[in-house]
């Protein structure tokens, strides 16, 4: 049997079939009797919108590309509520912009469930877009707005709601090594702070010696494999060779996404306590079809599109004894924070890789948090914390005040 140009779900169904290993394959598990729990808690908030603002974000990032968020504000009853729509291509995000105007269907009275349903029914991008992935940012994006507006407006905010309490939150930090990959990334972040750990992407350029210094500095707690995304940049072909010096290289790293193929399945089945999974995973459905239980997870929100998806995975690992930490797609807006607040709740000591935005600029100042993170929940909402309201970088502060020139001649 073959792996190579096969879907992922295909590629798990045939590792089922091989019976590599007794336990290799995930036994059929039944969701928790309550398994809506946290869903429950926000689910029937009354929800009024009278009004949805799309407005623009753009920054240069450390991995070298222009990064277009849109925040999605929606108005109701004197308050505001926000998310943050982190779809990749500019393309789909001007064309979003283009129909502003068009978004009056949100108007109403509802509850955050009967909200969820509308937007889950809508058709979110006025063209098609460039990857199909992105309609679960967009959702995502209107439906934390949505939450953090009828708490705002129930005067709650989501750990009242949902019966948790915000506490400091571990981060780490994504960093480019560069082509060909070199330490130079990591010993200036770590000049900042010498307590810095980081989640990193293996690519073939990873030498031994690269290998080597990394575990002499024993900070990467997480190194991401790329093995499953498609019609990306970042995809990665799957190397035996690599996946087996960077599992051996680096023994307390998480290993993430790796590729199951004929060629990598006997190194990862031997290692898959260590195996994590991002990509793959947008409900408990895809949980229960992985090749082998998960002791972790990357749980990234906009790939669950909708809240309920989202709480009810957390609950789901929560009941079968699997550890999380969360992942962000370089929010710029308001989602940032709202990752950071879910990670306070859900997984505060993960790897979450969930720095403050400012380490994804191109040019990261100095005076960085740490981690980890203070809590910073606003006292009503699902908001987090605080973040620049600046279309752009190159805009001058609110307040801003030019310093006077002299006049030539005096």
């Amino acid at each position: 049997m073959s792996f190579d140009g096969r879907s992922f779900a295909e590629d798990l169904q045939g590792v089922r079939q091989r019976g590599l290993s007794e336990g290799s394959a995930t036994a059929p598990l039944d969701l928790a009797p309550n398994a809506d729990a946290t869903y429950a808690r926000v689910a029937e908030l009354p929800l009024s919108v009278e009004n949805c603002d799309l407005l623009p974000l753009v920054r240069d990032t450390s991995s070298g590309f222009t990064k277009v968020s849109i925040v999605v504000r929606l108005t109701g009853d004197g308050h505001q509520g926000e998310g943050e729509d982190i779809t990749w291509d500019q393309i789909d995000q001007i064309e979003q912009l283009r129909r502003a105007g068009e978004l009056s269907w949100l108007r109403g009275r509802r509850t955050v469930d009967e909200f969820s349903a509308l937007v889950g029914l809508a058709d979110l991008f006025p063209v098609e877009p460039i990857r199909d992935s992105v309609r679960f940012y967009r959702r995502w994006a209107f439906e934390s707005a949505a939450l953090d507006l009828a708490l705002r407006q129930n005067g709650l905010s989501l750990q009242d709601c949902v019966g948790r309490v915000a506490t400091p939150v571990a981060f780490v930090v994504s960093v480019t090594l560069g082509e060909p990959a070199s330490i130079a990334p990591v010993r200036a972040m770590r000049s900042m702070d010498p307590g810095l750990h980081f989640k990193l992407d293996a690519t073939a350029s990873w030498d031994d010696d690269l290998l080597a210094e990394l575990a002499l500095l024993g900070c990467v707690d997480v190194v991401d494999m790329k093995g499953h995304y498609r019609n990306a940049t970042v995809a990665m072909d799957p190397d035996s060779d690599l996946y087996r010096r960077v599992i051996e290289e680096l023994p307390g790293a998480w290993i993430e996404d790796p590729a199951v193929t004929n060629h990598t399945i006997e190194i990862l089945e031997r290692h898959r306590s260590r195996i994590t999974w991002d990509e793959p995973i947008h409900s408990v459905d895809d949980i229960e079809a992985l090749p082998w239980p998960p002791r972790m997870l990357n749980i990234k929100p906009a790939r669950f599109g909708s809240v309920r998806e989202l709480f009810q995975t957390y609950d789901y690992c929560e009941a079968h004894g699997i550890g999380a930490y969360g992942g962000g797609m370089f929010e710029q807006g308001p989602g940032r924070g709202q990752l950071q607040y879910l990670a306070s709740l859900f997984h505060p000591d993960g790897p979450n890789d969930l720095a403050p935005a400012g380490y994804n600029l191109q040019r990261p100042a100095g005076d960085l948090p740490h981690s980890p993170l203070r809590p910073q929940p606003h006292q009503t909402g699902f908001r987090w914390g605080s973040y620049d309201t600046r279309r752009s970088v190159r805009e001058r502060p609110p307040g801003h005040r030019p310093e006077a020139r002299p006049r030539a001649g005096l």
